[in-house]
């Protein structure tokens, strides 16, 4: 159990609630899920100086069904302890054509890590709790309410307290009850992954959805065949495709397809495991997991509420890679709350949220000059409303960044994978010219992305012909 963290205490009266739960207690931010957007959300709006409430419905470490690649894109966003846990460096990649027309790419220097999920997330959970954030694991949300809440009571001078003076002194809250427990906060960051309550409560809309299915197999005891090498095969089912990503001991063979024909998906699988000669292997564990990609009109907002990674329905089409975009969507996220709950979250350097959080310390600067010289009723009132609206802005400055950045990266994979069901036979072909091939590496190391592609103009005319 990392540092920092709460588990059901057995010993508590029946019925209490827990230290972390409570009317009287608000949070600056509230993270709901603890996978790489929910972790990387709160330890970033932690580091910038919100009081941070961490909640995930399982018992950590948990396993978690995941190819688990890491691009150079998400290698320049963790922290060294989760670096730490990089288990394979990939130098070679072997592409079948249903399971036809092998050929290998191969570089001298690694261009894909690997990681176990499981040590992963831990990691980057550790790394939140060491910046300071409040962790909860087995905690199961119930439901989410947003209403406002009355400034705290202010001493009156006579030895009480005196009411406060005006409504236009409260403040949203989000309170999200729980199985144990009811908490609020100013912000809620939703990253509960794909068909979460806090998705469906932002009111995510869906593009796509697919089935993908695992098995962790031993690695063979003859391991050269397999180790920092991997496997992907394009499967006969519109846009489904196989793969093999080696680990320290064992081996991630897994499948995707459209969700719809569980048993088609099973059955290729068994056919993958078949063709490496894995049919015999230990399976270490076995497992499914829906991934989903928003449609480009799906809200990422609502009031006080802002859902990153899988529960926004942030992924590449094509690839289905997430992890990437769960961790640039979390410290974005994380960011944008810290900026609209504290006053030094507008310091934390990030050019996309300065302009909202230094409105928001201007207002915050404005609310106390007004204290100080004694402003009334109508002063105050104006303060919040400032106030309000610059943390309304900060959290804006999130949306517009995830439509700005992931959107246009989402737009062309959804593209290329349109075209990809229509012409997987092509798609094989180029990666196997020099082109396609230092396009590959290149991305898988983060140095150009699907957005960039988008500029080419005579390859996403290909592209559209062939969608």
């Amino acid at each position: 159990m990392p540092r920092g963290s709460d588990s059901p205490d057995a010993d508590a009266p029946p019925g209490a609630s827990p230290d972390w739960a409570g009317d009287s207690d608000l949070w600056d931010v509230i993270v709901v899920g603890a996978g790489p957007a929910g972790s990387t959300a709160a330890r970033t709006a932690a580091l910038g100086g919100a009081r941070v409430l961490l909640l995930d419905r399982a018992r950590f470490p948990r396993y978690k069904t995941c190819g688990g690649g890491l691009l150079g894109e998400s290698l320049a966003l963790i922290p060294e302890a989760a670096r730490a846990t990089i288990e394979s460096s990939v130098q070679e990649t072997v592409f079948t054509d249903r399971f036809r027309r092998p050929f290998t790419l191969r570089r001298p220097a690694a261009y894909l890590a690997m990681v176990r999920r499981q040590e992963f997330d831990q990691a980057l959970v550790d790394a939140a709790v060491e910046a300071g954030v409040h962790f909860v694991d087995g905690v199961a949300v119930r439901g989410i309410e947003e209403t406002e809440r009355m400034p705290a009571a202010a001493p009156d001078g006579l030895g009480g307290t005196a009411e406060p003076r005006c409504a236009a002194g409260s403040h949203p809250t989000v309170t999200v009850r729980t199985d144990r427990g009811s908490a609020s906060a100013r912000v809620l960051i939703g990253a509960d992954g794909a068909g979460g309550r806090i998705g469906r409560y932002v009111g995510v809309d869906l593009g796509g959805i697919d089935l993908g299915l695992e098995d962790e197999v031993a690695m063979p005891s003859d391991d050269s065949g397999w180790r920092d090498r991997v496997f992907l095969d394009w499967g006969a089912a519109a846009g489904s495709y196989a793969w093999v990503f080696p680990k320290r001991d064992s081996l991630t063979v897994g499948v995707i397809q459209r969700k719809g024909s569980p048993d088609e998906t099973r059955d290729y699988l068994a056919a993958w495991r078949s063709h490496l000669g894995l049919t015999d292997a230990a399976t270490l564990h076995s497992s499914g997991h829906l991934t989903q990609w928003r449609t480009t009109a799906s809200p990422l907002r609502r009031g006080q509420v802002i859902v990153a990674g899988e529960s926004a329905g942030l992924l590449e089409p094509w690839t289905r890679e997430g992890i990437s975009f769960a961790l640039r969507s979390g410290a974005w996220a994380g960011e944008a709350a810290a900026a609209a709950t504290t006053r030094t979250g507008a310091g934390i350097g990030v050019a996309t949220t300065l302009a909202a959080a230094t409105t928001l310390a201007d207002a915050d600067a404005d609310a106390d000059a007004d204290a100080d010289a004694g402003a009334g009723a109508g002063a105050d009132a104006g303060a919040a409303t400032a106030h309000g609206t610059a943390a309304s802005a900060a959290l804006d400055t999130y949306v517009a960044r995830v439509r700005a950045v992931l959107e246009p990266e989402q737009v062309v994979g959804d593209r290329i994978l349109a075209a990809f069901e229509r012409r997987r036979g092509l798609v094989h072909a180029l990666l196997r010219t020099p082109a396609g091939a230092r396009y590959f590496v290149r991305f898988c190391r983060g140095e150009t992305t699907l957005a960039r592609l988008a500029k080419h103009r005579v390859v996403m005319r290909v592209v559209r012909a062939l969608s």
